[in-house]
């Protein structure tokens, strides 16, 4: 290398470093945005699952209230929509069974 490229090599050197530091710096922050927006938003999904898990559990507990309930019998309740049905039909249509009734 001769004196005149040296010369000139000196200069751009030196202009690049704070280029160069500058650059960094940036990436620097916005790695540093990229990160924070991530935990924002997971902050913002784990509170819509913890809200979705506590309507979940709250319906849990009512149907096991429902079932557990004492007065809460499910086949007699069944049987007695039968029986009402039952009761309907006999006016008029179709019963649920497939069978048609006579005219007598």
């Amino acid at each position: 290398m001769d004196a005149g490229t040296l010369g000139v090599m000196i200069p751009i050197i030196a202009l690049m470093i704070p280029i160069v530091a500058i650059w960094a710096k940036h990436q620097q922050k916005m790695a540093e945005m990229n990160v924070k927006s991530t935990a924002e938003m997971t902050a913002e999904k784990a509170a819509q699952y913890a809200s979705h898990i506590k309507d979940l559990e709250d319906r849990v507990r009512v149907l096991e209230r429902i079932v557990t309930d004492r007065g809460y019998d499910v086949s007699a309740q069944i049987e007695a929509l039968r029986d009402q049905h039952r009761v309907e039909e006999q006016g008029a249509g179709v019963p649920l069974d497939g069978a048609r009734k006579e005219n007598v």
